[in-house]
């Protein structure tokens, strides 16, 4: 008869060394002295202290996928989901980035901003209407 001195915590991942089947405690009771288990693949079971203390297990770490031992999961729990992408939604991944234009941007060529060369304005200077009236006189 093997001693087991592994403490059986909540929440820890263990083998059984002889089988190989991987379990997570889920309850402890301290009154009863029974540990409650889940297997990998969602199995319930329950253990005394007595059996727990000569069983071959040691600890491990958590499975990749544990999802098999939770019942009625969704996906959106797991903080990931798949979407389904058509070809394009990937090409479109693969396009450079397009620069967005500011609000107050002219996106008017600037070589077509004046087309005549002129460079004035639409509406004249107060200095030239003075000049103007100037030489009306």
């Amino acid at each position: 008869m093997n001693a087991n001195l592994i403490r059986p915590d909540i929440g820890q991942w263990y083998a059984h060394t002889d089988k190989g089947e991987l379990f997570q405690v889920a309850v402890r009771d301290e009154e009863s002295r029974n540990i409650e288990i889940q297997y990998v693949d969602g199995d319930l079971d329950e253990i005394d202290a007595e059996t727990w203390a000569v069983l071959p297990v040691e600890r491990v770490e958590p499975p990749e996928d544990v999802t098999a031992s939770v019942d009625d999961i969704e996906t959106d729990d797991l903080g990931y989901s798949e979407t389904d992408m058509t070809e394009a939604d990937w090409e479109e991944l693969l396009q450079p980035l397009r620069a967005q234009e500011e609000g107050w941007e002219d996106t008017e060529p600037e070589d077509e901003r004046d087309p005549l060369g002129e460079s004035r304005p639409a509406e004249p200077f107060t200095a030239e209407i003075a000049e103007a009236q100037e030489w009306a006189r």
